[in-house]
């Protein structure tokens, strides 16, 4: 199927963009993968730091100069759910590696915080910030010229794109990415979002939320609905940078293990020094990207990537920018509906055919460039491919060509909408993101009265103080990433949809985020310019009219605000 041209000509802009700087990170990424293990560069006493307290196997086999040494960097900690089970893989890693004739040591840790629990904290200020932090202590992981591979093991929000920003300074190394899979699933997501509008309401008390979200959220693995965390294990597939199908494997089973185990064995298969050399600057190139965005789109995916993308990008000299999204958006069908999206969870999408049969779909539409390297090869046909196990042993087949509900997945000639999941708006209130896909047309386009709110928390106390029982729009500056790390607003989620229910028309305008599980109430999102910059949307006061129009993509305020100072930070 030839390719679409719009396809083409994002693709064609992307990399006229790059120019002279991605030529020369190029030049200088290839010019550092040598002709031998990494370590032999270095002096002895160096040498005998690195490998001084490992066992005598791996020590005599790191002496020998001869084989690959794989760094292992981990988001592992107890605390969240989706990192929890990598505890066990490094373990696994140190001995697939072993029977592979390499070694492989935990380089580094990096740290993982959950938006999940800091969401409407002080802690999600932080948030945002701790991708740099990711990729810097990612960065310091490998620094020691210890490694010839890296296997990346994270799952969640920040934690995926900064690993990628990070390996990506060590772009001449070969990176494969190792995921933990989804939780099974717990109490429907219907019933958790019910609960949560009763608490919004006062109806039932916190013993029952609490109940209600321990049921949802109830053992290892990510989360199950589709947020950023789920998008990026998403993006890993369509960026060739995982196991063919390893996104949704649920932890704790013989599968994952497998997967685990070959990801091992894989990755000492791409070093310089393996006969099938592919580093991660290779993998990552201009059309990896756009797929990647086109993956975003097919999906629903989580809006915060159209933040995350555009930072892994910059990590290769390759420049993105939202009108590349917008344009992509346009031509790239909505092919699965996974919650808040639609009804089914990660686990629901995977039964039904899951990522492998959207690639396969956005392949045979043209939507999908075919001729970029992988960790496993040349092409994306690879990742049309499911992994199973055949009599105890990993092997891969193909995925579903049909798919398995038309609720869930759905052909591309027989899209839920002919367009992507996300979309720009721009106007006189500056230029932002909408999510779409979870949105219903009827509540595409809102004119309303703004009411200013110095942050969400305000908004949730007038809502308790019944004080929003009316059409408006919610306007909260001063989110922004200057300002104050652009937490995520998802806590507003449950207010606003109870507002919609009842009748009201309502919206949200903000300079900060909301969560990659944004839901059925419209929201302009990630404003820019933000309001400490300036941005009008620091000048909107309470009773400016507020027009909003996902379907013409604009975001007006109808009032001169040409004399209008802006107004102060708040306190």
């Amino acid at each position: 199927m030839a390719l679409h041209p719009v396809l083409e000509q994002v693709t064609d802009r992307i990399i006229a963009r790059g120019g002279d700087s991605r030529r020369r990170w190029l030049d200088e990424m290839r010019a550092r993968a040598g002709a031998k293990v990494e370590r032999s560069h270095l002096a002895c006493t160096n040498l005998a730091h690195g490998m001084a307290a490992m066992p005598d196997r791996p020590k005599l086999l790191l002496k020998q100069m001869e084989r690959p040494n794989v760094a292992i960097v981990s988001a592992y900690n107890d605390m969240l759910s989706a990192h929890q089970p990598l505890g066990a893989y490094p373990a696994w890693i140190k001995e697939a590696a072993l029977e592979a004739g390499a070694t492989a040591q935990f380089a580094g840790g990096v740290p993982a915080m959950c938006d999940g629990v800091t969401q409407g904290q002080a802690g999600m200020e932080l948030s945002l910030f701790s991708r740099d932090v990711i990729a810097m202590a990612t960065a310091v992981a490998l620094s020691h010229q210890m490694f010839d591979a890296a296997l990346y093991l994270g799952v969640c929000d920040k934690i995926v794109p900064g690993l990628v920003m990070g390996a990506l300074s060590f772009g001449h190394l070969p990176a494969l990415f190792v995921p933990a899979g989804p939780m099974t699933t717990g109490v429907g997501n219907d019933e958790k979002a019910h609960i949560r509008q009763l608490y919004a309401e006062g109806k039932v008390g916190r013993d029952q939320l609490l109940e209600a979200e321990s049921r949802a959220y109830h053992g290892p693995g990510t989360c199950t609905f589709y947020g950023t965390a789920n998008s990026n294990q998403m993006l890993m597939e369509f960026m060739g940078l995982h196991l063919p199908g390893a996104s949704f494997v649920n932890p704790g089973t013989p599968l994952r293990e497998a997967l685990t185990r070959e990801a091992a064995r894989h990755v000492v298969s791409l070093w310089h020094g393996g006969g099938r050399y592919m580093p991660i600057g290779e993998v990552l190139d201009e059309k990896a990207f756009v797929n990647g965005m086109v993956g975003l789109m097919a999906t629903g995916g989580s809006t915060n990537h159209t933040l995350h993308l555009v930072a892994m990008a910059r990590a290769a000299c390759i420049e993105l920018n939202w009108d590349d999204f917008h344009a992509l958006s346009e031509i790239v069908p909505l092919l699965a509906r996974v919650y808040p999206n639609g009804k089914a969870d990660v686990n629901g999408f995977q039964a039904a055919g899951g990522l492998q049969f959207v690639i396969r779909e956005l392949l045979g539409a043209g939507l999908l460039h075919d001729d970029v390297n992988t960790v496993v090869g040349r092409g994306m046909s690879d990742y049309c491919r499911e992994p199973w196990l055949q009599d105890g042993r990993l092997a891969w087949r193909d995925g579903s060509a049909t798919g398995g509900d038309a609720s869930i997945v759905r052909p591309a000639a027989q899209p839920f909408s002919p367009n992507g999941g996300l979309r720009v708006l721009a106007g006189n209130l500056g230029r932002s993101i909408i999510k779409i896909s979870a949105v219903d047309p009827a509540h595409y386009r809102i004119e309303a009265p703004a009411i200013v709110f110095a942050d969400q928390e305000d908004v949730l106390a007038a809502f308790q103080r019944g004080e929003l029982d009316r059409d408006f729009v919610a306007v909260v500056p001063w989110q922004g990433p200057a300002a104050n790390g652009m937490p995520e607003l998802h806590k507003l989620t449950p207010a606003l949809g109870v507002l919609q229910s009842r009748g009201y028309r309502v919206a949200l305008v903000t300079d900060g985020r909301m969560s990659g599980a944004s839901g059925k109430v419209p929201a302009a999102i990630h404003v820019t310019p933000e309001a400490l910059h300036g941005g009008a949307i620091g000048k909107v006061r309470t009773g400016d009219l507020v027009r909003l129009d996902a379907e013409s993509g604009t975001l007006d305020i109808l009032t001169n605000l040409d004399t209008r100072p802006p107004a102060e930070l708040p306190d």
